[in-house]
């Protein structure tokens, strides 16, 4: 059976690994989150002031910017995992991949979804195929492909390369996304919060960041779930293979004996019937 954490293939010093889903930091991430939406939610749906130009839509962008923020997120986390593992052979990498894309496939939803949401009052229409909408739909599906990937690849080794491979091809889709709004005239709009300044000030800027900062603790709260649930799945399946190849092995071996006895005996007989 493979090692915990791959320790044979683990030059950099893995931590230990993990025995449940849950630890302190997770814990204390959880309460954080809690804490944190209880301010997010009625400050962006209430007291937060409506936008001049969108109006009440505008509450959506407390939601559609930071999962977009961590959608990319989710990609560097994808890419440098991938990057990692071909590199060092490492399990953890590999499952900080795994974690990755799942984590992204539901925050390049919310994103899309939150971003059809605002479209909608704002553009008259849910979808348009502006530049910046369609690589971002072709990146929900990448990312579904590497989830998908996953769940196919029987062959730990493979399944782990195919996978660290595919997850490197989601960085050019990410930087087409990024700088989309920059090379093709679309609907999309450019960023709201620029270094020389941001469009939006006050209570309506404030809540924007806390919102941030409150979806990164839950970003990191998931990923740590993610990789230790990835973990103990992936030794599960280790340790059920292991358990059935010397399951198959014993009853090859009692087979084999069977037919020894049989055999033995087969010549007791027949010499004892020449005598």
């Amino acid at each position: 059976m493979t090692a915990p954490m791959d320790q044979r293939a683990d030059p950099v010093g893995t931590p230990a690994a993990p025995d449940s889903t849950g630890s302190k930091v997770t814990r204390v991430l959880g309460i954080i989150s809690l804490i944190g939406m209880a301010l997010v939610i009625p400050l962006g749906l209430v007291w937060s002031p409506a936008d001049g130009e969108q109006g009440d839509a505008v509450r959506l962008l407390y939601v559609h910017v930071p999962s977009a923020w961590l959608m990319y997120l989710s990609v560097i986390a994808v890419v440098v995992g991938g990057v990692m593992y071909l590199w060092k052979g490492s399990q953890f990498w590999d499952l900080v991949s795994e974690a990755g894309a799942e984590i992204g496939v539901l925050f390049c939803s919310t994103t899309l979804i939150s971003g059809m949401l605002w479209g909608r009052p704002v553009w008259n229409a849910y979808w348009v195929w502006d530049a910046r909408l369609t690589s971002t739909a072709l990146l929900l599906v990448l990312l579904i492909g590497c989830v998908a990937l996953r769940r196919t690849t029987v062959d730990l080794e493979s399944r782990r390369r195919r996978s660290a491979w595919l997850g490197i091809a989601l960085l050019p889709n990410a930087i087409i996304i990024h700088y989309a709004v920059d090379w093709w005239r679309g609907l999309h709009q450019t960023a709201t919060i620029e270094p020389a300044g941001a469009e939006i000030q006050g209570l309506m800027l404030f809540t924007w960041a806390l919102a941030g900062v409150v979806f990164m603790v839950i970003w990191c709260w998931m990923m740590i779930h993610r990789f230790r649930i990835a973990y103990l799945t992936e030794q599960r399946d280790v340790h059920g293979r292991s358990v059935a190849l010397e399951e198959r092995r014993a009853e090859a071996l009692a087979v084999s004996t069977t037919t020894e006895i049989r055999a033995d005996d087969t010549v007791a007989e027949d010499g004892g019937s020449h005598g």
